[in-house]
């Protein structure tokens, strides 16, 4: 049986794992990313662990989903925001590529969670689905009849920095303007504050909690609408942290969304959660690969 090293780089951790041509990942581990430390130690971390994925498996392929715009021909990253210092103009494919003799493909981290739902995940089956993750930022990714849509430039989707409300899509939605807002609101330190914290108060019956959590619906479900009336999908997917309080959040987006929607377009527009979590990153990785190869 083939097996893929895939390797999912984010802001705070490294992810990796083998993953066998059925899409089964049967080794999984992680590593601090230290971003702050910059693109060149991040390549070193990687080629680290494709050496060491080498001596213990006949690898195939090599498949890293990453934080940052991708040259997805390239295989290198071109754009990258101030959180990893030295990123753009790192060579990922053709590095390793040249040192390991194994083909290797890059995609952007949201892209990669994207494939992995539409593929195998909460949108399986659709033709057309939009994948938002909320985090820090807000990220998105449109995938049509498998394939991820990216724009001229390999730049399309970026809807965290949709003009809404007289800011940003994700200045006013994403988890960490909800933590700071109830910060705000109490007067104390934003560290004293995390989405989990604010759920668990809002659960509680805290009313500024509470509001904060209504408030963010209110922009994802404007922000979704906007999306929607553009590209019609049949599914839309929320991923990233904040958005394991589906049992909470649910029936709220649901209602922001149709408020903003017209019904003929609102009906028939599936909101769901995503399903991979933490393994998306890597499997999108994955089915990236295998789109471009084969098995």
């Amino acid at each position: 049986m083939k097996k893929y090293i895939s390797i999912d780089i984010g802001g705070t951790a490294i992810k990796y794992g083998v993953v066998t041509e059925n899409a089964v990942i049967v080794k999984r581990s992680e590593m601090p990313t230290e971003a702050w430390k910059g693109g060149p130690v991040i390549l070193k971390k990687v080629t680290e662990i494709v050496r060491q994925a080498c001596q213990t498996d006949e690898i195939c392929g090599i498949c890293i989903s990453t934080a940052g715009m991708v040259d997805t021909q390239k295989g290198e990253i071109f754009y990258s925001a101030p959180l990893i210092p030295q990123y753009a103009g790192t060579k990922f494919k053709e590095t390793l590529e040249r040192q390991f003799g194994i083909p290797c493909e890059v995609e952007n981290d949201v892209n990669c969670a994207g494939l992995a739902e539409y593929t195998s995940g909460a949108a399986q089956g659709s033709r057309l689905m939009l994948m938002l993750t909320i985090g820090t930022g807000i990220g998105g990714c449109i995938v049509i009849n498998g394939e991820v849509f990216h724009g001229s430039a390999n730049s399309a989707c970026e809807v965290g920095y949709m003009h809404l409300r007289g800011s940003d899509f994700q200045t006013l939605g994403s988890a960490s303007a909800l933590t700071k807002k109830v910060a705000g609101w109490k007067q104390e330190p934003e560290e004293n504050w995390s989405g989990y914290r604010i759920f668990e108060q809002a659960e509680q019956g805290d009313t500024l909690c509470c509001k904060a959590i209504d408030e963010m619906v209110d922009v994802l479900g404007e922000g979704i609408a906007n999306i929607c009336y553009v590209i019609d999908p049949e599914a839309v997917v929320l991923g990233g942290g904040i958005m394991s309080q589906e049992a909470y959040l649910r029936d709220k987006i649901q209602a922001s969304v149709n408020q903003y929607l017209i019904d003929s377009i609102a009906s028939r527009i599936r909101i769901t959660f995503a399903k991979h979590k933490n393994n998306a990153g890597m499997l999108g990785a994955f089915y990236h690969f295998i789109n471009r190869h084969g098995q």
